[in-house]
């Protein structure tokens, strides 16, 4: 997915859907060039993503340029949306070299803000995150693009209320989809999912015609939704849409690979994520559905995993904690070891499928209490998943206490 088309508004679905799911889960820690001059990418000729031959085009250009903000400005977020497309964690450091040299120079320029912001939430600095995206809209009040991510931000956090505030400041400089899709995820969170379902679906129905990133985003919302109202034929047609907006997106292609795998149709995950092994997410997934398969391949995808996931914990790299406890708890059969890494991973990110690997691991390695964040979570906001209830059940009847 490149967001460049439709500036401010396509890449919201990142983090308000999921921040775990697109902004963890990496195949390694970003790396940051030493200088512009250094190679970060060799293409292969005629082969390579138009999107990636374009930012090396660009970066031709700063070689000859490299006191052009404007021009350092737009490498950052091409390579930002590289990595939220892609799950290659590479380009966000790439990005980060690109905006280096304007700590002190483009200081009261939104577009500096912004790509910084978006660079720090990236790993999982959500506090310097906030505090930079205040910063560009302090320069441009009227920029929806810092709202949104500001309330994805919050919404990861679980801080739904800040998270609504900025929904509700959205209204006045977004598309109707874009703000009521931004309010319709906080109501799901908060004990409002069948409003939420109704209100998003009227709003991509009856509105004008949504850029293919924007409709990607509210089938995405939309099918998640039906899965949690069971609603199963809904959430295929949903993803089926999604899908059709031909938009490169790896947190579509694992919401839709976690929804095959729940359905118990693994053979159609291994054909949908052909060729995805460079994202961690996706390959996590890849392997799921070969175990579920018995196919040859699994162990040579679950052995990458390992690899990966060692060497970002001999890093310190906590990116990833979200999907590792999951290849602890599903792949290596390890649910004391998962369960330390969910409760890690909780203490930072309160989504769903936050609370679901800690449940999951918890109730795996028979140690209910580890689960009370969670527990407390879906509680204090009403949360609805019958999923999600039946794993609070059955910490309860383990011993979890309310």
């Amino acid at each position: 997915m490149i967001c460049l088309p439709t500036p401010g508004l396509s890449c919201f679905r990142h983090l308000a859907a999921s921040l775990a799911l697109i902004c963890t889960s990496l195949i390694a820690a970003p790396f940051t060039p030493a200088s512009d001059a250094e190679i970060v990418e060799r293409l292969p000729a005629g082969a390579a993503d138009p999107a990636l031959r374009r930012v090396e085009s660009l970066r031709k250009q700063l070689a000859a340029r490299p006191g052009d903000t404007g021009l350092r400005l737009e490498i950052a977020r091409r390579y930002f949306d590289l990595a939220m497309a892609q799950g290659d964690p590479r380009y966000v450091g790439y990005a980060s070299a690109a905006i280096a040299p304007l700590a002190q120079s483009a200081a009261g320029d939104t577009r500096y803000w912004l790509a910084r912001g978006l660079i720090q939430q990236y790993s999982h600095d959500f506090t310097g995150a906030l505090a930079s995206l205040d910063k560009a809209s302090e320069l441009d009040p009227e920029s929806p693009e810092p709202i949104a991510w500001r309330a994805a931000v919050n919404m990861v956090q679980a801080r739904y209320r800040e998270a609504l505030s900025e929904c509700t400041r959205l209204v006045a400089l977004a598309p109707v989809l874009h703000a009521q899709g931004c309010t319709a995820y906080v109501l799901a969170s908060t004990g409002q999912l069948p409003q939420a379902y109704e209100l998003l679906g009227k709003a991509l129905a009856t509105g004008d015609p949504a850029a293919p990133e924007l409709a990607l985003w509210a089938r995405t919302r939309l099918a998640e939704m039906a899965i949690r109202l069971e609603r199963w034929d809904e959430a295929q047609a949903h993803f089926d849409e999604a899908l059709r907006q031909g938009v490169t997106d790896q947190f579509l292609l694992g919401a839709y690979a976690d929804f095959l795998l729940m359905r118990q149709r693994p053979a159609q995950v291994l054909a949908l994520l052909a060729d995805w092994e460079r994202s961690d997410i996706l390959l996590l997934r890849l392997a799921l559905a070969g175990r579920a398969l018995n196919d040859g391949r699994a162990a040579g995808w679950a052995a990458q995993l390992r690899d990966r996931f060692a060497a970002a914990a001999r890093r310190g790299d906590r990116l990833h904690e979200q999907e590792a406890a999951r290849f602890e708890l599903d792949i290596e059969g390890r649910p004391d070891r998962a369960v330390v890494l969910a409760v890690r991973n909780y203490a930072q990110q309160k989504e769903a499928r936050d609370a679901e690997i800690l449940m999951r691991s918890a109730l795996a390695a028979r140690q209910p209490q580890a689960a009370r964040p969670a527990l407390d979570w879906m509680r204090a906001n009403g949360y609805q998943d019958p999923a999600l209830a039946r794993l609070a059940g059955e910490l309860a009847a383990q011993g979890a206490r309310p």
